[in-house]
């Protein structure tokens, strides 16, 4: 929680750090994982604050393949591939009507433009002569 709640990736970093000394001894394969990862795992302080939240959860792709999952197992294989791929589609369609908008939305372009930020701040040439 203190490692992708932290407010900077420097504080993340020391949680991080922090989370590895302590378990280190006892599961030294899963903070191995972790360590090699590390970049990954830390990589959404390089967007927008307001995108966080969305890129935190994983919850709308469990959701919606969820639903998928629950109708696909009561037709017990009586599509076929065709009808299979046409029910997905539609099941998908109709989870998406219960999609929230991505917080920041308006953020997305500067993102797909390739501007930078830092600690979920946009990254200005004033800001940086200021670091």
């Amino acid at each position: 929680h203190q490692i992708w709640m932290a407010e900077t990736r420097t504080n993340a970093g020391n949680a991080f750090d922090l989370f590895v000394e302590s378990y280190e001894a006892k599961y030294p394969k899963a903070t191995l994982s972790l360590q090699k990862d590390r970049e990954e795992l830390l990589a959404f302080y390089d967007f927008p604050a307001m995108h966080w939240q969305s890129i935190r959860t994983s919850n709308p792709i469990e959701s919606t393949f969820g639903t998928i999952r629950h109708r696909t197992k009561r037709t017990k294989g009586c599509l076929n591939r065709d009808g299979m791929l046409h029910m997905m589609f539609k099941l998908s369609q109709c989870a998406q009507q219960k999609w929230i908008r991505l917080r920041g939305f308006d953020y997305l372009a500067k993102v797909i433009e390739g501007v930078k930020f830092k600690d979920g701040i946009e990254v200005t040439s004033e800001n940086q002569m200021a670091a």
